[in-house]
């Protein structure tokens, strides 16, 4: 199959990749509980140009770019971080994990060999390292919260889209969770703004320190 050949294929496909997220984004502003969708949003959303975007914005930074080189991933051994001593950084996590239901091993093991297959691997892997570190819980609110954290931190439309989602359903199907929803995307903007890049951090060396001393060398406030 040749390159003429190809370009149509590849029009359909991305007709159909964006009806998907179109149908997607429809469902998620009426249920959000359905997060299956928003890996169907970012799927469809995930080209090329938006990854080398980000590989660009994390290379200018010096942990961006030693991530990039080294390519590490996040190796999560639960029962081993829950028997840390309360209050470090893989104690948070180990329960931030178990109080939400989460196996780290039921996780999907994305590719990482390329750079910009390692970034999406890389924000994949940690999504619930940031949540631990950030503060923000798991629901809708919270969510909204560490999207806007992430919008500060680096290019994408991807959490611009979750955040109006989540107002879209605010305002026609759960009005009395705007405020709350607002106050979380405001903070985690701040939040966001004021600490250290979080992409590259070696989680797997800080397990063992104080939480509130890893959110300190970053930059990181919760209240």
């Amino acid at each position: 199959m040749n390159a003429t050949t190809n370009a149509p294929m590849n029009a359909i496909k991305q007709r159909l990749g964006f009806a998907k997220a179109l149908w997607g984004f429809v469902d998620l502003v009426r249920h959000p509980e359905h997060l299956d969708r928003v890996f169907e949003i970012a799927d469809a959303l995930a080209s090329q140009p938006v990854f080398e975007k980000m590989r660009d914005h994390f290379a200018a930074d010096l942990q961006g770019a030693a991530a990039l080189r080294d390519k590490p991933r996040l190796a999560v051994r639960i029962d081993a971080l829950a028997s840390l001593p309360e209050g470090t950084l893989g104690r948070a996590f180990a329960d931030h994990l178990k109080k939400n239901g989460l196996d780290p091993a039921s996780i999907p093991t994305l590719a990482g060999s390329t750079d910009l297959e390692f970034v999406r691997a890389h924000l994949y892997e940690t999504h619930d390292v940031w949540h631990a570190v950030t503060g923000f819980e798991t629901d809708v609110a919270g969510e909204l919260g560490l999207q806007s954290f992430y919008a500060a931190q680096m290019p994408g439309g991807l959490p611009l889209l979750l955040m109006a989602v989540g107002f879209l359903n605010a305002a026609f199907f759960a009005t009395d969770q705007g405020q709350r929803r607002v106050e979380a995307v405001a903070r985690g903007w701040q939040m966001g703004r004021r600490a250290r890049p979080l992409f590259g951090v070696s989680w797997g060396e800080l397990w063992t320190r104080p939480l509130a001393e890893v959110r300190e060398s970053l930059g990181v406030r919760p209240s």
